[in-house]
């Protein structure tokens, strides 16, 4: 039996829980240099990052945040979004929680209205994104740090 996913919304509470779950994915997932900037995003306290727990144990991390483009009238539409800093604890891989986190977050953008979903992924991440049809749309080797290659991708929603 599956255990019940809880999502909550981030709070500064839980800062020390992210960067733990942050450093179980370093290096493999992300480069060391990284993590100061997570930290800092997290330190602002993003309305859209959300939570993933089982049994009080906090299990994984994502946001989906709308990119608004100004349209006519000096509206502003949400053409795209992006996910950021999506984290799983390694232990948990393979678990069909990651497909759990995408099939989220690209609901998310599309009740945002996006068009399609930006993801800044490594080269070591990609193959995961590339499961649900996310399409590299640049590439720049050491972009996230030594031996950690940036990869720009997108979902057509």
């Amino acid at each position: 039996m599956k255990k019940e996913l809880l999502y909550l919304p981030y709070v500064s509470a839980v800062l020390d829980d992210c960067l733990k779950l942050f450093d179980a994915n370093c290096p493999e997932y992300f480069a060391p240099n990284e993590r100061d900037d997570y930290k800092s995003f997290l330190e602002a306290s993003p309305d859209a990052y959300e939570l993933c727990f089982i049994s009080g144990k906090l299990i994984a991390a994502f946001g989906v945040f709308p990119e608004e483009t100004a349209i006519s009238g000096g509206a502003f539409a949400a053409r795209a979004a992006s996910l950021n800093w999506i984290l799983i604890n390694p232990d948990m891989q393979g678990s069909g929680i990651g497909t759990e986190l995408m099939s989220r977050a690209l609901s998310r953008a599309r009740l945002l209205g996006a068009q399609t979903l930006k993801i800044a992924a490594s080269h070591k991440s990609a193959p995961f994104f590339k499961k649900f049809a996310a399409k590299t749309v640049c590439e720049k080797q050491d972009g996230w740090g030594p031996d950690m290659h940036r990869i720009d991708m997108v979902i057509e929603l």
